[in-house]
């Protein structure tokens, strides 16, 4: 809450990574009687990866969908975030993934002083809200999914994450609503 009382127009984000398999992954659906759903089940473990991270005052979403999981691709997302959010000083929590160190990411680091990065505590993903923004989003696109192809599949899951608005309590639970509005 610092950084809410020291700089109030400062973006604070939650950042992850999920990968998103071809094979659909399988819960429980009502249906009627006797007309038992059938899931295609895909032979191959077909996937790619997603960035993502959730503005925790508003609920957007910022996305990059990558094959890879990599300190460049990091960076790349890093990029991405600081050009949806110009001129305003960034928040970025996120885990201590491998990738998420290295020359790249020093690199955007050092050229973009208004972007800092806090890391969660390790082996804690139980604090970080974007694990329930893909926790909704494959209950929503990927489970019991009929996609026959990967970019298909992908393409809706990026398209219901940007569209869609995942409400996150962590900051008013610290009472950042308050500090907020007492500076605008």
């Amino acid at each position: 809450m610092d950084v809410a009382q020291n700089a109030p127009e400062t973006v604070i984000l939650a950042e992850d990574e999920a990968s998103l398999y071809l094979q659909a992954s399988v819960m429980r659906v009502f249906a009627p009687v006797g007309q038992t759903p059938v899931i295609r089940a895909s032979a191959n473990r077909d996937n790619t990866h997603f960035y993502g991270a959730l503005n925790l005052a508003t609920g957007a979403e910022t996305v990059l969908r990558s094959d890879l999981m990599t300190a460049e691709v990091s960076a790349l997302f890093l990029q991405q975030v600081l050009s949806a959010y110009p001129e305003v000083p960034i928040l970025l929590l996120w885990d201590r993934a491998t990738w998420h160190q290295g020359p790249a990411i020093r690199s955007v680091l050092e050229a973009n002083p208004r972007l800092e990065l806090l890391c969660f505590p390790p082996g804690s993903p139980e604090l970080n809200p974007q694990e329930h923004v893909w926790k909704a989003a494959r209950t929503a696109v990927s489970h019991n999914h009929t996609f026959a192809k990967l970019p298909e599949l992908a393409q809706e899951f990026e398209a219901h994450l940007t569209k869609t608005r995942f409400p996150c309590s962590l900051l008013e639970h610290h009472g950042y609503d308050l500090i907020a509005t007492r500076f605008k």
